[in-house]
């Protein structure tokens, strides 16, 4: 064989082999798989705090809407409120209308310091413990343990063929998800309605088309995300994972594996021990895997699908107590901690670790240990955050008690600007609007100050005659216009454009409200 027919072979061989190559990565999915879960009921102090939270924000969810508030006869009794059709927001003893938006503002931009301040200190606690997803998962993962068993029978059932029994629990779950969905996207319109009103209405069929369709939207998400999609829609839906990597420090508490204490791990501690090999006291039992509802690992380290829920936590400190070890192998700490430890265990820098540094001879973690502190996570950065927070909440207290709750606006008349009159006066036409913002009905007195010499006249008030006070009756959270027309004799006139105020008074009470507005004339006057 000649050179130039073995580099032909060689070039055949590698185009061949590069063909494939590039065939295989075709073929390789872009999405990996999703490989079911089945967590594992945990049982401890972190996930008695999650029963109470969930208990709490699911109470608040589906309970509120049927609060009663007595607000008198001319409001909506309701607790909450958020009435579209009439443009207000109640919330108990609040009424927000639409120009006083700025509290709903304010509110989620202290949601969104908050979200900040928390994160910064202890994590994604907001994951773990209260995001309506996590809610609603812990919910459906409660039915799907009561019906089908905890986490070895559902494995179990998952992989056995179809049978009676396994249609009858699964159609059983799934008929209880399918009512827990529609009772949650029943309870989020009760709030835009009265609700005793609305429930009958919706099984009557008398119901507007708009709640129906908003019933089956939320029906199908709550159904999909708390029961299919789970930690999906956390791990690739939800931007929260990769934003709060900027909002952690060194500082921050984290649910963590504490490797320094753990490893090497082993099933047979003693066993290897006894033959002179370092051991931690991590036994490799996964029991902080079974029981995480993201199906992960706490023990590779810090990773995007965990929501510190700490339920690895639980089950790592009960298998310390069978064990006869100290707990805390799985704890919240600080990177900081984490590092201070990591040093002493490996005497300042080698990778073997050697769990003698940090324990007593009787087993028991050293006085050496960096143990967490609460005054770690009360820095600089977290008093901004709180003082921010705070400014933002006291400015929404001060504007909400000292907000006016009567107001007036007017709109001059732009053509004709002005009438001259046949005994040569001039007058000028106003539409004034007058809001009353309480769910009373009240009398006000409307004036005019400054512009000496001027007169009003009010359509529909006293017989239309003129004077520089009225008194106007004003309906219970209700907007009143008013066609005012201001005369002022030529005599009078000073300048081609005057100012002046109306101005209005409760009867009786001390709410006041004023408007500057021009008296327009000819010029040659």
């Amino acid at each position: 064989m000649t050179s130039q027919d073995g580099a032909a072979e060689r070039s055949s061989i590698e185009r061949i082999e590069a063909e494939a190559v590039n065939s295989a990565r075709v073929r390789q999915p872009l999405y990996v798989a999703r490989k079911k879960i089945f967590p594992k009921r945990a049982s401890g102090q972190f996930r008695r705090f999650k029963w109470i939270v969930m208990a709490i924000t699911l109470g608040i969810y589906y309970l509120t809407p049927w609060l009663r508030w007595d607000r008198g006869p001319y409001a909506p009794d309701q607790a909450v409120l958020i009435d579209l059709a009439n443009r207000r927001f109640y919330f108990f003893f609040i009424e927000i209308w639409p120009q006083e938006f700025f509290f709903v503002a304010g509110l989620l931009v202290m949601a969104g310091i908050g979200l900040f301040l928390i994160t910064s200190t202890v994590g994604r606690a907001w994951c773990g413990y209260t995001c309506p997803q996590t809610v609603w998962v812990d919910l459906f993962l409660v039915v799907e343990r009561w019906v089908e068993g905890d986490r070895n029978a559902r494995i179990k059932l998952d992989k056995a063929p179809w049978s009676a029994d396994k249609v009858a629990k699964r159609l059983s779950k799934h008929t209880i998800w399918l009512l827990i969905s529609v009772a949650t996207g029943g309870a989020w319109i009760f709030y835009f309605a009265d609700a005793p009103t609305l429930f009958v209405d919706l099984f009557r069929g008398e119901a507007l088309p708009v709640a129906y369709i908003t019933v089956a939207i939320l029906t199908a998400t709550t159904y999909t995300f708390g029961g299919h999609m789970r930690e999906q829609v956390c791990t690739y839906m939800c931007p929260w994972p990769r934003i709060q990597a900027a909002m952690l420090d060194e500082n921050s508490l984290t649910v963590t594996y504490n490797d320094w204490r753990g490893e090497p791990r082993s099933r047979h501690a003693k066993k290897a021990a006894a033959s002179g090999q370092l051991v931690g006291d991590c036994v490799d039992c996964n029991a902080c895997v079974a029981v995480c509802p993201m199906g992960i690992d706490i023990r590779d380290g810090q990773q995007l699908e965990c929501i510190t829920c700490a339920l690895c936590i639980d089950a790592c400190d009960q298998v310390m107590d069978k064990t006869g070890k100290e707990r805390g192998l799985i704890s919240y700490a600080t990177l900081s901690d984490y590092n201070a430890n990591m040093a002493l265990a490996t005497g300042g820098g080698s990778h073997a670790i050697d769990p003698t540094g940090v324990h007593k001879p009787d087993g028991r973690l050293s006085d050496k240990v960096a143990h967490f502190h609460w005054n770690k996570i009360l820095r600089p950065r977290t008093y901004v955050y709180f003082g921010a927070w705070a400014l933002v909440g006291l400015v929404l207290l001060y504007a909400l008690f000292t907000r006016d709750r009567l107001d007036v606006n007017v709109l001059h008349d732009r053509n004709p600007q002005f009438v001259v009159l046949s005994d040569g006066s001039i007058r000028n036409g106003y539409t004034v609007k007058l809001l009353n913002m309480i769910p009373e009905p009240r009398t006000v007195t409307l004036s005019i100050e400054g512009l000496p010499g001027a007169l009003m006249t009010v359509d529909g008030i006293a017989d239309n005659a003129e004077g520089r006070s009225f008194e106007v009756p004003l309906e219970p959270d209700r907007l009143r216009s008013l066609r005012v027309f201001v005369r002022l004799p030529a005599e009078r006139v000073d300048e081609e454009s005057e100012t002046f105020r109306f101005h209005v008074e409760e009867a009786g009470g001390d709410e006041t409200a004023s408007y500057q507005a021009n008296f327009s004339a000819p010029e040659d006057m």
